[in-house]
């Protein structure tokens, strides 16, 4: 059985600390490869900043074209807005049965486990690998922590956002180094986020 992970976000945009984690997870854990998987719009987020969603995948496509174990994954363009996790699991699951799919989430989004649609089915029945993240609020997991299918990864922490991005291209500010090169050029032609 192939081994999945899937990072969901927005990727608005993919920028360097998401492939750093995501390298991180495929070399230290069993997974035989990492998705990226591109939301359309995430219950709990605006849609307003979002670019269109082919634009964020095509650049999600361009992150990952030399990291033969990432992939970009559109599965949730096709299914009913906005994105629910356990949907779109249900989804894959039944596409590929013969595929074991974890989700990774950041240590923020674990406090708030328990607002997702169906968390407890989403938790017995897929294994969720956490990364630490520094974020404000009060730290309500341990509970999660102490189940079976949880488990907490030592990834680097890196400190770096999508929004901090989009604010530095709006004030014209240099985020070369922040982006994958070819996430940069796609961007630095065009008038995203400006």
């Amino acid at each position: 059985m192939r081994k999945i992970g899937l990072f969901f976000g927005s990727f608005n945009p993919i920028h360097i600390g998401h492939l750093i984690l995501a390298n991180y997870i495929l070399e230290n854990s069993d997974m035989d490869e990492l998705w990226f998987v591109v939301s359309p719009q995430n219950p709990f987020k605006e849609k307003k900043s979002l670019l269109k969603d082919h634009n964020r995948l095509d650049m999600v496509q361009l992150a990952v074209k030399n990291y033969p174990q990432m992939r970009a994954s559109n599965v949730e363009f096709s299914l009913p807005t906005p994105s629910y996790t356990i949907d779109t699991l249900t989804y894959l699951k039944e596409k590929h049965p013969d595929y074991s799919f974890s989700l990774i989430m950041g240590e923020d989004n674990l406090s708030g486990l328990h607002k997702w649609k169906n968390s407890d089915v989403l938790i017995k029945n897929h294994h969720i690998i956490v990364y630490p993240r520094v974020f404000e609020g009060e730290k309500k997991d341990s509970e999660y922590l102490q189940h079976e299918n949880i488990s907490m990864i030592e990834a680097p922490v890196i400190e770096l956002s999508a929004t901090e991005i989009r604010n530095m291209i709006k004030e014209g500010k240099n985020v070369r180094p922040m982006l994958p090169p070819e996430v940069f050029e796609y961007l630095d032609g065009s008038s995203f986020y400006k």
